[in-house]
């Protein structure tokens, strides 16, 4: 846990990201107890884009990695519980934390199995042809270029909502989305879970990162409103989706930094080393 250098007046505790974290303005030291169970929250978006994948959906791939979670969970005893959230927080995946050895497995289960309450439906939305002359696919990265319907902003509505029932908390809480939403909620959200140590799991799709390579026409549905259009992607569209892409990683490694936190990235598969490597970084 942490305390105030005042009560524990050993610099050499000193935690500078807990301090940056702390809702006073206030140097924090770290204070060693007893190994305790630490409840593990995981909150996961299943709106419509997440839905959409070439080789597996995002929802699938968060799936895989909330199993890996359950397992981890177990084997050190700490119980896992879990939140979602699409335009509205779902109570049909609520879990509240527990132990157990198929824990993962089965909040893995439900995510994979639940439908969205959203516009967009998961298999039109995640169909992709290999015609040379039209693809079909998600625009929710492509609508950070300006060149599609923005998604709506519900989904940050429900996860505000679903994070103020952990306020207070201490916790590890995992915030699993694609992030295809207006980001100027965040830091309400990070104000409501400041008692807990909270690590942002971006879920991308490698269509969504790098433009098609086939032909110039771009057949798009944006995947929460249902809209469809066709893009001609010209030299200069394409030149836009890399800039988009690069602009929204930015985004969110700057409002995530300014509380000293750092978003873990997946793209289109879960890696269980790069996790282990994102924590042991976490700790030097």
């Amino acid at each position: 846990m942490h305390g105030r250098l005042f009560d524990y007046p050993d610099p050499r505790r000193l935690d500078l990201r807990a301090s940056v974290r702390a809702a006073r303005s206030e140097w924090l030291v770290r204070v060693h107890l007893q190994r305790a169970a630490v409840p593990v929250q995981v909150l996961v978006d299943v709106s419509a884009s997440m839905r959409f994948g070439t080789r597996q959906t995002k929802l699938q791939v968060a799936a895989d990695f909330v199993e890996a979670l359950g397992y981890s969970a177990f084997r050190v005893g700490d119980p896992l519980g879990m939140l979602a959230f699409d335009t509205r927080a779902r109570d049909d995946l609520f879990m509240p934390p527990r132990s157990g050895r198929g824990i993962g497995n089965l909040l893995a289960t439900m995510l994979r199995d639940s439908t969205s309450t959203g516009a967009g439906t998961g298999s039109s939305m995640a169909s992709r042809t290999s015609s040379n002359t039209s693809n079909d696919t998600s625009t929710s990265m492509a609508s950070r270029t300006g060149t599609s319907p923005a998604s709506p902003s519900g989904s940050v509505e429900a996860l505000q909502r679903i994070a103020s029932t952990l306020a207070g908390r201490q916790a590890l809480v995992f915030v699993v989305s694609d992030f295809h939403w207006p980001l100027a909620a965040l830091p309400t959200v990070l104000d409501l879970l400041v008692h807990a140590y909270v690590v942002p799991i971006v879920v991308w799709d490698a269509a969504e990162i790098v433009p098609p390579a086939g032909g110039p026409l771009l057949a798009v549905s944006d995947a929460e409103s249902g809209a469809r259009r066709t893009l001609w992607l010209s030299a200069s569209a394409r030149e836009r989706w890399h800039e988009g892409v690069a602009r929204r990683r930015a985004e969110l490694s700057r409002m995530f930094g300014k509380r000293g936190i750092q978003p873990f990235h997946i793209e289109s598969a879960f890696d269980p080393e790069a996790m282990s490597r994102y924590f042991m970084e976490a700790v030097a």
